[in-house]
């Protein structure tokens, strides 16, 4: 299996911290070492860094870790291969434009009979599941909505009611963003947590770093971390529910379904 990481935040962010504890478990205390990749948005631009190395000694991970990329809208994922040899065109996250926008897509899971999804328009470069299954989604879309959706709230709506049946095929914990939203699927795991004020120092638990929230946080701010293990061993992580879906906007809770 793989990890997922996303960040919704109300004022750009950096995601240093809690990249830092996810790198960790790509070969070093984790086995997902088959490759590893990071989106960050930049209003209607996305930014990806992406390498099939493993994390943890990785030197663009490096980058990614001390180097202050500050976005309202981020996702992450380390790999784990078991479909599709280890590549760059198989490395997380993936990414395609819809209606003028990019969306941005990381899976964690397996699927089966993956390569009968009807994919359209959106052809997968690699062999992976997880990029069929975007494929699909993106697919289904725009069929769906011809002329592009009257909302994006119903264009995520729409998404998990998808999301639901790849569930049907197999794990499929995803995480799915436009730049602007942010939508949490859970098949199996994943857990997520909003910092707000009063901020407190959280400690990682896969390195012994921590970091004062109240040296780098206004009062305003509004920061929601996702991630297949809770990164943190001194704070509270919300557990998601089996095929339960959560819509993020600038790091408040959007729409809340399934589970």
């Amino acid at each position: 299996m793989c990890e997922l990481l996303g960040m919704s935040a109300n004022v750009p962010t950096d995601i240093c911290f809690s990249f830092k504890g996810l790198r960790e478990r790509g070969g070093r205390t984790g086995p997902h070492k088959d490759g590893w990749g990071v989106a960050f948005y930049n209003k209607k631009g996305v930014n990806t860094f992406k390498d099939p190395n493993p994390s943890h000694d990785s030197e663009i991970a490096n980058l990614v870790s001390d180097y202050p990329m500050k976005s309202c809208a981020v996702l992450a994922h380390i790999r784990q291969a078991n479909r599709g040899r280890i590549s760059l065109e198989n490395t997380h996250p993936f990414t395609r434009e819809l209606w003028g926008r990019y969306w941005t897509y990381a899976h964690n899971g397996q699927l089966s009979e993956y390569k009968d999804l009807p994919y359209g328009p959106f052809t997968p470069v690699g062999t992976t599941d997880s990029e069929y299954a975007f494929c699909y989604l993106l697919s289904e879309l725009a069929n769906h909505y011809p002329n592009r959706a009257y909302s994006r709230k119903a264009a995520f709506r729409f998404i998990q009611k998808k999301a639901n049946k790849l569930h049907q095929r197999g794990v499929f914990n995803m995480l799915l963003s436009d730049g602007d939203y942010l939508l949490a699927y859970c098949s199996t795991k994943l857990y997520w947590i909003t910092r707000r004020a009063p901020f407190s120092v959280a400690r990682l638990s896969d390195l012994d770093v921590d970091i004062d929230f109240t040296q780098h946080t206004t009062i305003d701010d509004v920061v929601t971390v996702i991630a297949t293990e809770p990164l943190t061993n001194n704070e509270q992580w919300k557990k998601m529910q089996p095929g339960e879906g959560i819509l993020f906007k600038l790091g408040e809770v959007v729409v809340k379904s399934g589970g």
